[in-house]
């Protein structure tokens, strides 16, 4: 086995690999940026090495970044978890070739095979996996859609070949659409994947969304895990997933594993993976695989008793699975609740600051929280919205129901707005506990007046620090060749400390929005008196920019589209004029607070 694992992620994720690595005896190393100095995975690991900027693609995304503190500190492996550069096939195969660290997850050539949508349907055509109705060949203008439509009727979905999570992908409901929404994804795929090829389906109007957890070993043994039901999503992101799923007949369940396993086993696949259905009306249909471990697969682990984040290390040491298929079982029922910092009643709004003043953490039988966070941490928010993910098993899915009622009514947070009132709502919903939702039914049926009721009965908001101003906790880091030391200090009646503006630590970024003065917190942005400044609210990636250098802007129009955890954002103008800088481009990554557009 290894003797160090660098985990080039963040947050619980990477506390959850950690966790894992001692497990098995074995040291852990962190990466974190200038946001995460004080993050729970670095305070978990047994070293730490700053990998850059705030920004992701200065530091967890740079490549040499990561392998140079996998150097440093003398790992001889490197475990992705999942975002980031989890499924990112020219990262995997620099760690692949390097001499002295072995990647842990599938490999280079794995990705590409089954990274992009049209090949992975040609293969899984080929394994004997059902498809759903569509091209396995890319498709090169509107009038294809249209043809398409021609043989399958509409709606037809768009969908980009290196997409995921509803990213890259539009509906087309009429002939008049297609030209506007074939434009709109390859935009997307451009900007989003590097890669502006998109394929047809047949879209599925009210699908379960089922996923199927396999492992494998480079001895060519292919293990399916049973099947975890994600159909709560609202735009595509998951909210609560489970297992097994409530729709499937055991003759289906059984189809579909056996259908994922096929599917893998041909590709020669290793290490941990996830293949993804779409099933309606009886019949199932191959989706995607993703490359990697997934946000759920704590639903699977609790089903099974399997940690698969420990046979994927074990895997990538060369071991070889050591259970048979008929020797997985999955006992009782499973659900995770994925505890963002969002406020649901307000469309699922990121929260852009926030303090944990309060943080107690449901326990007892069943209840298993996975997070990095603890009481007194700032909220980062240049990264996802997701502080940390319940997890609760029962005897059955009545049980489990009841539980997780319970966990989450003891789960006290103070400080940040989560969508803890959303997940307790679901859980008295009739839909929802009846098992009959389709991935449809957040976004087009669920009566979000309710949300609000919810969020007005359970919720919580930013905790008052009043009564803490007179503590000033100093929090010092140094670094020796770029690994951490951490020095610690708090005071009673002193004056808090002025430091840069990081975006992590005791210096949070101020609200974003606009401003009407002459100064900015951007540096080398200059506002004209009288002038607007328009920022965005969250980090995420700018997905269309609809003004120019020059235009007339009026209060309330879109200047540009942010995409912030796979859902679409209008950056609005507040008072109109006209502009003089634009700050930004189509495809670039933004932080909250940056300045994009200028108006004088």
């Amino acid at each position: 086995m290894f003797d160090k694992v660098l985990v080039a992620n963040r947050g619980e994720i990477a506390v959850r690999v950690m966790r894992a690595c001692e497990d098995l005896g074995v040291s852990t190393v962190a990466v974190y940026s200038e946001a995460d100095k004080h993050g729970g995975h670095v305070r978990h690991a047994d070293e730490a090495y700053n990998v850059g900027p705030a920004r992701a693609a200065d530091s967890y995304l740079d490549h040499d970044a990561v392998i140079e503190a996998a150097e440093k500190a003398g790992a001889d492996a490197i475990h992705p978890g999942y975002g980031f550069l989890a499924e990112n096939a020219t990262f995997a195969e620099k760690v692949e070739n390097h001499d002295n660290i072995t990647w842990v997850g599938p490999t280079a050539n794995a990705m590409e095979q089954l990274g992009e949508k049209t090949k992975a349907r040609r293969v899984m055509q080929d394994a004997g996996v059902p498809i759903v109705p569509g091209t396995t060949d890319p498709a090169e203008n509107a009038e294809a859609v249209m043809e398409f439509a021609e043989e399958y009727g509409y709606p037809v979905a768009i969908k980009a070949e290196g997409g995921g999570g509803g990213r890259g992908m539009k509906v087309v409901e009429s002939e008049d659409e297609a030209e506007e929404q074939f434009e709109s994804a390859k935009r997307e795929g451009e900007a989003y994947f590097d890669n502006d090829s998109v394929y047809l389906e047949r879209y599925l109007e009210n699908p379960r969304h089922i996923e199927v957890q396999i492992l494998a070993d480079q001895q060519g043994n292919v293990r399916h895990l049973g099947e975890r039901d994600c159909s709560l999503q609202r735009r595509h992101q998951k909210v609560i997933e489970e297992g097994p799923s409530p729709a499937l007949s055991q003759d289906l369940r059984e189809q579909i594993g056996e259908a994922a396993r096929r599917g893998v086993e041909a590709t020669d696949y290793v290490n941990a993976g996830t293949v993804e259905f779409l099933v309606e009306d009886g019949e199932f249909f191959f989706l995607e695989v993703n490359t990697r471990i997934q946000v759920e697969h704590t639903v699977t682990e609790e089903l099974t008793g399997i940690d698969i984040v420990k046979w994927q290390l074990r895997i990538a040491d060369g071991e070889e699975l050591s259970f048979s298929q008929e020797d997985v079982e999955l006992e009782g029922h499973a659900m995770e609740f994925r505890i963002n910092a969002e406020n649901a009643a307000k469309e699922f709004q990121p929260a852009n600051e926030g303090s944990l003043d309060v943080y107690d953490a449901p326990g007892g039988i069943g209840v298993r929280m996975d997070d990095a966070l603890r009481q007194g941490d700032d909220l980062v928010t240049n990264y996802d919205s997701m502080i940390a993910k319940l997890i609760v098993h029962g005897a059955d899915r009545e049980e489990c129901i009841a539980r997780s009622q319970r966990a989450l009514a003891e789960y006290d947070i103070e400080g940040v707005v989560t969508i803890i009132p959303f997940h307790r709502l679901m859980l008295e919903d009739d839909r929802f506990v009846a098992g009959e939702h389709t991935t449809k039914y957040l976004d087009n049926e669920l009566d979000h007046d309710r949300v609000a009721d919810a969020q007005e009965k359970w919720g919580t908001g930013d905790a008052s620090t009043a009564e803490d101003e007179d503590v000033t906790e100093r929090e010092f880091t140094v670094e020796v060749n770029g690994k951490r030391f951490d020095v610690n200090l708090e005071e009673r009646g002193a004056p808090a400390i002025p430091t840069p503006n990081t975006g992590g630590g005791a210096s949070r970024p101020s609200r974003a929005g606009t401003s009407g003065s002459d100064e900015t917190e951007a540096e080398g942005v200059e506002v004209p008196e009288g002038g607007e400044s328009i920022t965005v609210e969250m980090q995420g990636t700018i997905l269309s920019v609809n003004v120019d250098v020059g235009d007339e802007v009026a209060p309330g129009d879109v200047v540009c589209v942010l995409e912030a955890m796979k859902m679409e954002n209008d950056i609005e103008a507040e008072r109109g004029g006209t502009v003089s800088q634009l700050l930004v481009e189509e495809g670039e990554s933004v932080d909250m607070g940056d300045v994009i557009v200028v108006l004088e």
